[in-house]
């Protein structure tokens, strides 16, 4: 492929996906627009309540044959799934990257996780099998059978248009149940590309439907009462909106929400060995995931080592190449939205105000390839940061590191501890002791021992605790496989 060709070359018209068929919405369009040249890629609709409630009504009308559907020949729909996000899986990553802004490397990442967690739900089968036990009483026996319950909805984030809902909607299928995907409009490309592969893939209309939007959107998805769970994936502040909502109306719920990491280098750490962890941490995808390094607490009296890892991190940091992620040179992309540079921008001020050191000002940004300077910012590194500075506090979700100093692994555990956040958290050591350690006590759903970006696999549970988290059940491997089913219990006895 040439070095940038975009896939998306002119200004697309977005339509709701509904019972297999592309429908226009009467809803407001907005624009949605390439951060990295500004330029507008598609018009994105703002459904209304009755397009909302017809996604909904095909969903339902869609189960009970898909319910009847053995999971063997769901799961074959998922199969050519897979191999269609093989067969497009450059374009997909291309198209990640116009409308979010993350470079093409990212970009490829993030349609492979999305393609692994398609690979993990064709094993349902395995995946959803109950259990029994015969004999609990003389000629009586009993079992657990695990059964689908209906309509499930996906209310995207931006920061990951392709790959979040697929951490939901192909176990939610593949168990038999019906979805509807509300996209981001800041970036619903992605679904939309997606949703084609979908139908391509053979599953029945109305077993997976899109409908575009934003706030009313999503609200009439969490009021509709046909609707039995909702999962989100976004700020805790909407987060606990949508957790209440749910309860009101009776819902399941997943909901996986804000971050404030903290990273941990021990003074065993290795300098150079740490910082490509860190620099993908703290700066991978601009900063915009829960999962990215927050806080960067380096632990010991040690000043030597102080100063030598604090100058081969801010050195490091500030050779990132910054421009459009299309270019394979590029390390980091733009922001996604002006909105979210305005908020960044906001806290590198707040963080000044408050006494700490701005060591790496990224507030003028050098943009490699003469775009424009819009959306972009440079990778910024505060010093001297206190515990309880917003900057060390509040999601700050853009490409801005805090570095901190503890006297001992002791203080590091209460620091991480202390934050109402508990997303992820990583320490960086040679000792076994002291990582066994930190992984025991520090109070956050994910955890990681000298991994900068601690996330897991498609077979295992994406984990969150305290305000990033709200919820009994997961997303991804076999909590979503429960999430999405209900227990039936039988006890049977013939006469």
């Amino acid at each position: 492929m040439a070095l940038l060709e975009e896939p998306i070359k002119e200004v697309m018209q977005l339509k709701n996906f509904i019972a297999g068929e592309w429908v226009e919405s009467k809803g407001e369009l907005q624009d949605v627009v390439n951060p990295a040249t500004c330029q507008p890629l598609a018009r994105v609709p703002m459904s209304t309540r009755d397009e909302v409630n017809a996604a909904v009504q095909a969903a339902r009308e869609a189960f009970p044959d898909w319910r009847r559907t053995t999971p063997l020949a769901r799961v074959r729909c998922l199969f050519r799934l897979k191999e269609l996000l093989e067969e497009h899986f450059e374009e997909l990553s291309r198209v990640q990257t116009q409308e979010h802004g993350k470079t093409i490397d990212e970009s490829r990442g993030e349609t492979r996780r999305g393609a692994e967690m398609v690979e993990v739900a064709t094993g349902i089968p395995s995946l959803m099998m109950g259990y029994n036990l015969e004999d609990i009483a003389s000629g009586i026996d009993e079992y657990v059978i695990y059964q689908p319950l209906g309509v499930f909805c996906h209310i995207a984030p931006f920061n990951f248009p392709f790959m979040v809902p697929l951490w939901f909607s192909p176990f939610a299928v593949a168990t038999g149940n019906t979805f509807v995907v509300k996209p981001s409009p800041r970036d619903p490309i992605s679904q939309v590309k997606l949703a084609e592969l979908i139908d391509e893939s053979g599953f029945p209309p109305g077993v997976y439907n899109l409908v575009q939007g934003g706030a009313e959107a999503a609200l009439a998805l969490l009021e509709h009462p046909d609707v039995k769970g909702a999962t989100f994936v976004g700020t805790t502040g909407i987060g606990k909106d949508v957790y209440r909502k749910c309860g009101e109306t009776g819902k399941r719920a997943i909901v996986q929400a804000s971050a404030k990491n903290f990273l941990l280098v021990m003074p065993d750490a290795s300098v150079q060995g740490t910082m490509p962890a860190l620099m993908t941490s703290f700066f991978g995808n601009t900063g915009q995931r829960c999962l990215s390094g927050a806080n960067l607490v380096i632990v010991g009296d040690d000043d030597a080592f102080y100063r030598k890892f604090l100058d081969a991190f801010v050195n490091t940091a500030s050779r990132i190449r910054v421009g459009y992620g299309l270019d394979e040179s590029i390390q980091m992309g733009p922001m996604q939205s002006l909105d979210g540079k305005k908020r960044v921008l906001g806290y590198i001020e707040k963080g000044i105000a408050e006494g700490a050191r701005l060591v790496l000002d990224g507030r003028k940004p050098a943009v490699i390839g003469g775009y424009p300077d819009d959306h972009f910012l440079n990778p910024t590194v505060f010093v001297d940061v206190m515990p309880d500075m917003a900057i060390a506090t509040e999601e700050i979700f853009g490409p801005v590191a805090c570095v901190l100093r503890v006297k001992n692994l002791d203080e590091a555990i209460e620091m991480v501890n202390s934050s109402n956040f508990g997303n992820a958290s990583s320490i960086f050591t040679s000792s076994g002791k002291a990582a066994r350690e930190f992984q025991y006590r520090v109070e956050t759903g994910n955890v990681g021992i000298n991994l900068g970006i601690v996330a897991p696999m498609a077979f295992f549970p994406f984990s969150g605790m305290k305000d990033s988290f709200f919820g009994t059940l997961h997303g991804q491997g076999r909590d979503a496989v429960r999430f999405f089913t209900e227990s039936k219990v039988v006890v049977q006895r013939w006469l």
